[in-house]
């Protein structure tokens, strides 16, 4: 039975949505995996909640995640210029690759740094639970994932801007540095309002150009387990392109098209700030610190190892870029 859970996360995502009102500066994304963090840990969940938390942590995740490309405006994207464009491609694709060497160097699970890498290198939480849909990883790995988005992510906000300064950036080469390394998009809006109103507006196009390599890997991913699921097993294999991938394409192109009224768009935005929000209270929900100590440190090594590397591909290809011109 779903509604219990649903009641739960409906609690939850009120609360988050409430204190982000307060404190516009606070992502109801972040307050909601806090918060559900926090409950899990506090009190003893009971199983008949678990349906409704399941349901949210999936289900209500792939519809936010296909409703993301609402945000999504292709000819913003292209006017980055190709200097940039390729600095993004190069962020995902490279970010991923040495995050998956380090990982396997130190011994985790393909799974785990699967999840890691992708989080850290696309667009968070959302990317996580979205690699999530078409691996087959283990609840521990996922939560794990999402902490650390949450608490490497949140530690990039401050010390970007606070780089940036020192290295001598300009305000929207800084901007650009935000939106290509930092992991969630709304620790990207708090970095770039830290820097200022021109470098938030990059930041948030580079962030969103990244959200946009989400559907090419997620159809690298289902190729490859179409493979290894091999013909004999056609039927039980995975779509080529997830069903939640197409809508966020789909989502995607009717924004850029503009064929519908504004305040759709609006209503889209709000839904999926919604729907994502009561995924992370779910997701949250699951993270426990016994499970957290049970990995061990391995997973935080990682993650500070991709975290370093993500922003240094980002500060190259922002550098090359404005060197060159492009």
């Amino acid at each position: 039975m779903l509604v219990p859970g649903l009641a739960l996360v409906a609690v939850g995502t009120a609360v988050a949505v409430g204190v982000n009102r307060m404190v516009p500066a606070m992502s109801p994304l972040l307050i909601a995996i806090v918060l559900g963090a926090v409950v899990a840990n506090l009190v003893r969940l009971p199983e008949r909640v678990r349906p409704g938390l399941a349901f949210a942590a999936k289900r209500m995740l792939r519809v936010g995640i296909a409703l993301l490309g609402l945000q999504l405006l292709l000819g913003d994207i292209l006017g980055l210029g190709w200097g940039i464009i390729a600095a993004v491609v190069a962020v995902v694709f490279l970010g991923i690759t040495g995050t998956m060497v380090v990982g396997k160097f130190l011994g985790l699970s393909w799974t785990q740094r699967l999840l890691i890498a992708c989080g850290f290198s696309i667009c968070g939480a959302a990317a996580v639970a979205a690699v999530e849909g078409v691996v087959d990883a283990k609840e521990e790995e996922v939560v794990t994932a999402v902490a650390l988005v949450v608490v490497f992510g949140t530690l990039m906000i401050p010390t970007v801007p606070l780089l940036s300064r020192v290295l001598g950036l300009s305000e929207i080469d800084a901007g650009l540095w935000a939106g290509g390394s930092i992991h969630e998009v709304a620790q990207v809006v708090a970095a770039g309002g830290a820097l200022g109103g021109a470098a938030l507006a990059v930041a948030v196009v580079v962030k969103l150009a990244r959200v946009l390599m989400l559907a090419p890997v997620i159809a690298i991913l289902s190729v490859r387990r179409r493979r290894l699921a091999g013909p004999s097993s056609a039927r039980r294999r995975p779509p080529l392109v997830p069903l939640f991938v197409a809508g966020f394409l789909a989502c995607a192109a009717v924004r850029s098209a503009g064929i519908l009224p504004a305040g759709i768009y609006d209503l889209g935005g709000l839904l999926q700030t919604t729907l994502l929000t009561a995924a992370m209270f779910a997701l949250g929900a699951g993270v426990h610190i016994a499970t957290i100590r049970k990995v061990g440190a391995r997973p935080f090594v990682l993650a500070a190892a991709s975290t370093v590397w993500v922003a240094s591909i980002a500060l190259t290809g922002v550098v090359i870029a404005a060197t060159a011109g492009v």
